[in-house]
């Protein structure tokens, strides 16, 4: 299971997406630079592929089936299209932008978000909650931060803190340059499911494009953002588990 970010931790994926391992082995790691995995060196998209591929072999995983949301499933794309690994199947959750003119609309779509956002976090610093309540003030600060991700930032809420690392951030983003990778799907040969949400800041098209070029199934959830494992879980879970059914003794 590989987390978003980068630069972030896969804590934030729990409780909801322990759902995988009711069923399935399910293994979750801290990407370098993130949470228990620091690191002071520079870190690439390289690095990042480098060091799945050291997981996969590490566990024995050949061939893994695996499950990426958001920067991970981007990861995923990265690493199978260059051939670091070579997946079983692939879920992709809401895949991160596949080119940098997508990823331009994304942050344009997410700054205009973060400005409808504005007026809640203004109150919040107003209100007085950090000194009354300084953990509830942190927690709440956290969920506006990331409200612009959601269909209706009202859902924002009790969610599992994170932090994204900005040096590791920004050095992937950097050595991604002006990337666009579809080309390297075309070497990618597996099972495949791309979930998005249709009110996703990240372009739909971003993710119509992955589901062509792999011929992989492109489900699509109604009034759902980037987050669709908050969002709709039963939605999310229903596609990728009828997924991991039907593909189960598939080689």
């Amino acid at each position: 299971m590989l987390h978003g970010g980068p630069g972030a931790d896969q804590r934030y994926l729990q409780p909801q997406l322990l759902h995988l391992a009711e069923q399935r082995e399910t293994i979750f790691y801290d990407q370098r630079g993130g949470g228990r995995s620091p690191s002071p060196g520079e870190i690439t998209w390289r690095t990042q592929v480098d060091d799945l591929a050291a997981v996969v072999a590490e566990f024995e995983l050949d061939p893994p089936s695996v499950v990426g949301f958001s920067w991970g499933a981007l990861l995923a794309l990265l690493a199978a299209g260059t051939g670091a690994i070579r997946p079983r199947r692939l879920v992709l959750i809401d895949p991160a932008p596949l080119t940098r003119q997508y990823r331009a609309q994304f942050e344009a779509n997410m700054a205009a978000r973060q400005e409808a956002v504005a007026p809640e976090r203004e109150a919040l610093r107003v209100s007085g909650l950090a000194g009354r309540d300084p953990r509830a003030y942190r927690q709440r600060a956290f969920e506006l931060s990331v409200a612009g991700y959601f269909a209706k930032p009202a859902r924002a809420h009790d969610l599992t803190p994170f932090r994204v690392m900005g040096r590791v951030q920004q050095s992937v983003w950097e050595s991604l340059a002006d990337y666009d990778i579809r080309p390297q799907l075309a070497h990618i040969r597996c099972p495949a499911i791309v979930v998005h949400g249709r009110e996703d800041p990240v372009p739909l098209a971003s993710s119509e494009d992955v589901a062509y070029d792999l011929g992989a199934e492109l489900v699509v959830i109604d009034d759902c953002g980037h987050v669709p494992y908050v969002e709709q879980p039963k939605a999310l879970f229903t596609a990728i588990d009828r997924f991991l059914d039907a593909t189960e003794n598939e080689t």
